[in-house]
Formats: structure tokens, C-alpha cells, sequence
């Protein structure tokens, strides 16, 4: 059975006081700015981390900014007082801000790492929407962003990309630069949005960097220097500044391979429970103070909430899940710390979950109430079984749904007989394409297709890759349900209309030095009713 420590116990006994309501409710405007001090900046360059905007509705989006002039200042304070700064922002039909729709306030709290997350409402549905910040005379960037379409209409099409896994150390983030071009509504990133590692003058890129990034991220200073690293890449900050996004976090935003409460892999094994609890703490409140979330997001303490859905009118519901947060810790000890097992039967306990039981059932509660012509799972770790041996018996890396295959059965059964029109999952993690049959049981062999897996490769983790490595000739050869495979660099582009979903794997040659073009390596479709990927 799955056992997990009562949350708000947890947070009682660690003593966790978080950033404060008031100091919320501020930042997402709700309370206005009368609360904020005046500020003169003496040096130019408030908004160097960007603005961005996120999990759009037919009404509205949160839109988000962190002030940070001196944004790699050791600390993690970015240059900014121990005050709160008012932050006004304006939304415009017009890039020119000469048609204002909506004006307000936040205050950029130095609890929050003065970023602030307004949630506007009262917007027209499916409508492009231009967006600029002001503080202490300095007017930030102008992004833009679009809401939903209406809830009961059912538009002709949607076109997103997906994005996971940029470690920085590892290339340039180029993908953005061609992903910016692109005609997109919106952009889904699947985690592994920054690595928790030490980032030295030995990286792939061959740059110098300060020395308060030559430690590994354990407390809230170093997380928030770690994005702002990250957020110091421009096409990065122009890929949030062209498109809303939706956002989920994976391991390394916290960990590699964490667990709930525990990790048992990687350089940090078994850690003391309340150390751990910490670092999570400060690591989910560094990855609210930098990303485009709503309040609902915000964490408390050890605890952050990202299962949601964002609907699309009826064409299109995103479900997003969390399969960190809630799991069971991985099965068969894991592989005896090589992370792969072969067969054994704690992989296929039926108590055991990657979700929780609360998740799964909001999930398959959310598969009998849909009436979504598309449903897209918005999932960290690839879904489908990978046999990593062609020849007898099962070689598997269980620390993915191939380590919780009673969930993975539960979940793919529920949607088959909730009759859950098209069920499309997205997945990142692993650095790698694929294009798969989602069975309703991979130890059945007579199992049918009901439903469909887009798993995209990183933006930049493990360099510039291949297109068919050994590994991806093993897996072909294993897994009949795996369509493609291939590992280079780029991400997912994916257009649906009422027929048909179709995915574009976007790869580009090399990301180990700037300037790479890309191009369309494979393309996939999904038709309507009929579960399974077919070649375009």
C-alpha cells in the first residue's frame, strides 16, 4: 500500500512558514501595491531575467516577471533590497500600448524574490494580447500571449511545441531561437528546466563562468542563481516573451531521481528526511519565484500542487500530472543503483503508484468527465515500456512508469473504457525521440492500442547527440510498439485540428556551439478515433 507523510503534519513539525499571504497575495496584485516603497534604481536593468506569461484561460493568464539587477549576485537576492517594490503592469490589443485593456498592480516582494505573478481576468477568449512591466521608472520588455478559446467552441486548430531537459553546461539553446519562429499558440516544457549540478569552466560550452556556480543547488540562494543562469540565455527569455506556457518540473529541478521524501540514487543518496524536506522547500519556491504560475502553484513548505487542466475550447484538454511528488519509492532497489532490473514482481505491485491515489483519481475522474476531441497527457517520464534486451525476459529502467506498471495499466484501462476519444501523452526526461503505441497491458501481447505517446527529446542534456544511436536500434528491435526513435537535440512541434494530431520532431545537428539550423527529422500522425501512431 502506498504510504506517504500527511503534508500538512509535515510542514507543522519542520516549522515551514513559507513566503506569507500577504506577501502572495501581493505579488499576484490581489492586494494592490499600497503595501510597496518607493525605489530608485542607481543602475540600469531591472527586468535582465525577461517576462513571461502562462496557463492562459478563455478569460486570462498569469503573467510573470522577477527584478534582479544584478541577477548572478551571490546571494540569490539579484541585486534588490530587503523591501517591496511596486510593480505596475499594462495589457494591450497592440504592441504599441496605445489600445490599454487592463491596467494593475503587484508588489514584488523580497519573500518571493521581488518576482511577481498577476493572474488578469476579463480578457476576450482566443485573442492575441501584448504585456509590458514598470518599476522604479524602468520598463521592462514587452511580451506577448494569447488566452483560450471560449469553453464551448470547438476551434479548427492548436499548434504548440514541447520542450524538456536544457542543461545549461551541455549546449546553446538555439532550439528556442527556431522555436520563436515557429506560428504557436503555446508552449508546453515538461521539466528538467534547470540541473541541480555545480556548473564549472569544464562544460560542453568551453565559457567561463563566476565562481558561486561551482556548488551543487541545495538552498534557496543557489536555486534561484541556478535560474538565473539559465534565464541569462536570450533565446530562452524570447521563447517566454513570444508564447504562453505551461509548466510542470521533473527531478532535476529538485534532484536527480528523487521520490516523494526520499532519493537513493545519484551523489546524495538517503538523505536525512528533514534536510530533504528543505531542500525541496527551497527548491519549489525558486521554481514558483521564475515560472509563469498561478497561485495555486505556490508551494508550502516541502508541498507543491501541479496537476491541473488547461482547456483548449473542446478541441483540446491539457492534463498536466505530477509523477515525482506522489510516488512510491522505485522498485526492485532499483536495479542495485544501476537505475535497470531485470524483471521482478515489486514492479508490478498493484499498491504501488507513480501518482498517489488522490492524483489518479482526479486524473481518471478527469478521463469520465472530458469531452475533449483531444486529450493530452502532459507527463515527465516516458509512459510506454522500453525493453532495453531484445531477446527473452524484460530489462527495464524502472525508475519511469515501466517501474509502476500497475498505474500505467489502471490509467490506460480507464481511459480505454471511459471511452476517452483521443488520449495523447507527451513526455520528456529522456533526451530522446519517440513516436509510440500506448498498450492497455505491454505484458499481454494481444494487448490493443488505446492510445498514442509523443516523447520529445531535450533542448540541449547529453550535447549534440545522433539520430539512431546502439541504444535506439536496441530499443526498435525490442519494443515492436516503439515507431521511431532518434536522439538528437531540438523538440516537438505538434498541430491538431478535428481529424488529426500531427507531431513534428524538430532536431538540430549539433548544440555544442551556436548557430545550428533545424529541421523536421519525422513527422507522426494520430487520427481521430483510432488510437496509435502512423507515419506522415
Amino acid at each position: 500500500m502506498s504510504s506517504h507523510v500527511d503534508s500538512v503534519s509535515r510542514r507543522r513539525v519542520l516549522g515551514w512558514g513559507g513566503a506569507g499571504t500577504a506577501a502572495v497575495l501581493l505579488g499576484t496584485g490581489a492586494l494592490g501595491g499600497a503595501a510597496a516603497h518607493a525605489f530608485t534604481l542607481r543602475k540600469s536593468g531591472l527586468f535582465t531575467l525577461g517576462v513571461a506569461s502562462g496557463d492562459p484561460s478563455p478569460d486570462g493568464f498569469v503573467l510573470w516577471t522577477r527584478l534582479a539587477p544584478e541577477p548572478f549576485a551571490a546571494d540569490g537576492k539579484g541585486g534588490m533590497p530587503d523591501r517591496r517594490i511596486r510593480v505596475e503592469y499594462e495589457v494591450a490589443h497592440d504592441e504599441r500600448f496605445k489600445q490599454v485593456v487592463r491596467r494593475g498592480s503587484a508588489v514584488a516582494a523580497p519573500e518571493l524574490g521581488h518576482s511577481v505573478h498577476p493572474e488578469v481576468a476579463g480578457l476576450a477568449p482566443g485573442r492575441e494580447y501584448f504585456y509590458r512591466f514598470r518599476a522604479a521608472g524602468e520598463i521592462s520588455p514587452a511580451g506577448r500571449t494569447r488566452t483560450m478559446p471560449a469553453a464551448g467552441s470547438l476551434p479548427r486548430g492548436l499548434t504548440f511545441a514541447v520542450a524538456s531537459c536544457q542543461a545549461w553546461q551541455d549546449g546553446y539553446y538555439t532550439a528556442y531561437d527556431h522555436m520563436a519562429g515557429e506560428d504557436l499558440d503555446l508552449i508546453v516544457h515538461l521539466g528538467d528546466y534547470l540541473y541541480e549540478y555545480e556548473v564549472t569552466n569544464n562544460n560542453r560550452r568551453g565559457v567561463t563562468v563566476p565562481p558561486q556556480f561551482g556548488t551543487e543547488t541545495f538552498d534557496l540562494a543557489r536555486y534561484r542563481l541556478q535560474y538565473a543562469l539559465y534565464k541569462s540565455e536570450a533565446p530562452l527569455r524570447k521563447a517566454h516573451a513570444l508564447f504562453p506556457w505551461i509548466h510542470t518540473l521533473d527531478d532535476h529541478e529538485v534532484v536527480n531521481d528523487w521520490a516523494d521524501d526520499t532519493v537513493i540514487m545519484g551523489r546524495n543518496p538517503n538523505p536525512d528526511p528533514a534536510e530533504f524536506a528543505r531542500r525541496k522547500a527551497a527548491a519549489f519556491q525558486a521554481f514558483y519565484e521564475n515560472m509563469p504560475l498561478r497561485r495555486a502553484q505556490l508551494p508550502s513548505g516541502p508541498d507543491i500542487r501541479l496537476h491541473r487542466r488547461i482547456a483548449f475550447g473542446r478541441l483540446a484538454e491539457f492534463t498536466m500530472i505530477d509523477t515525482r511528488g506522489h510516488r512510491d519509492l522505485q522498485a526492485c532497489s532499483y536495479g542495485n543503483g544501476t537505475g535497470r532490473t531485470r524483471d521482478c514482481d515489486e514492479r508490478v505491485d498493484a499498491s504501488r503508484t507513480i501518482l498517489g491515489d488522490q492524483q489518479r483519481r482526479w486524473l481518471l475522474d478527469g478521463f469520465a468527465k472530458s469531452s475533449a476531441h483531444w486529450q493530452i497527457l502532459g507527463n515527465q517520464v516516458p509512459m510506454t515500456e522500453t525493453d532495453w534486451d531484445p531477446g527473452a525476459g524484460k530489462d527495464l529502467w524502472v525508475d519511469p512508469w515501466d517501474g509502476y506498471a500497475a498505474d500505467r495499466n489502471k490509467v490506460l484501462t480507464a481511459a480505454h473504457e471511459n471511452g476517452v476519444r483521443n488520449l495523447v501523452v507527451i513526455s520528456g526526461d529522456r533526451h530522446q525521440n519517440y513516436a509510440v503505441d500506448l498498450k492497455r497491458d505491454f505484458d499481454d501481447p494481444g494487448s490493443p492500442t488505446v492510445a498514442s505517446e509523443f516523447v520529445g527529446t531535450s533542448i540541449t542534456s547529453g550535447g549534440d547527440g545522433a539520430d539512431v544511436d546502439d541504444l535506439g536500434r536496441t530499443f526498435l528491435s525490442a519494443n515492436p510498439h516503439m515507431k521511431f526513435y532518434n536522439a538528437q537535440r531540438g523538440y516537438l512541434r505538434v498541430n491538431v485540428d478535428r481529424e488529426r494530431w500531427r507531431g513534428d520532431f524538430r532536431v538540430l545537428p549539433y548544440v555544442t556551439r551556436p548557430g545550428a539550423p533545424v529541421s523536421t527529422r519525422a513527422s507522426f500522425v494520430v487520427e481521430d478515433r483510432r488510437p496509435g501512431v502512423q507515419k506522415a
